[in-house]
């Protein structure tokens, strides 16, 4: 069973990608910052990560830094799914090591396609 860890501060986009990715027979993981997803990569490692970029306490961008620099997680795909969908902000995610750059308001059915490609 894939892994899959889902990093919004957003409760109903939460809510939506954990039933869609449960249905779609993957192991959920949610956290609601970037310090509790850090919590969670140190016991458990997914296969994707979805990744929001504005959130409390620790960012996305910086979340993202922490997990390229840790090589157990190197095999972990990075999708953002962010509001932010400037095209600097796009650059600076893929920079960072992003594998996938989504913006808000999303398509449940494009994330899913999104994760599949990474994942195949």
């Amino acid at each position: 069973m894939k892994k899959i860890l889902i990093v919004d501060d957003e409760p109903n986009i939460v809510m939506t990608l954990e039933y869609t990715f449960k249905k779609n027979n993957f192991e959920v993981f949610i956290a609601r910052d970037g310090q509790e997803a850090l919590e969670i990569l140190k016991s458990q490692l997914p296969d994707v990560i979805i990744l929001d970029i504005m959130m409390p306490l620790v960012d996305g961008f910086e979340t993202l830094q922490h997990i390229r620099q840790n090589e157990q997680l190197n095999h972990c795909k990075v999708i953002f799914l962010s509001a932010k969908n400037k095209e600097s902000d796009i650059e600076k995610g893929l920079a960072l090591g992003a594998d996938a750059y989504l913006t808000k308001p999303f398509s449940l059915k494009k994330v899913v396609e999104k994760v599949s490609e990474l994942l195949a």
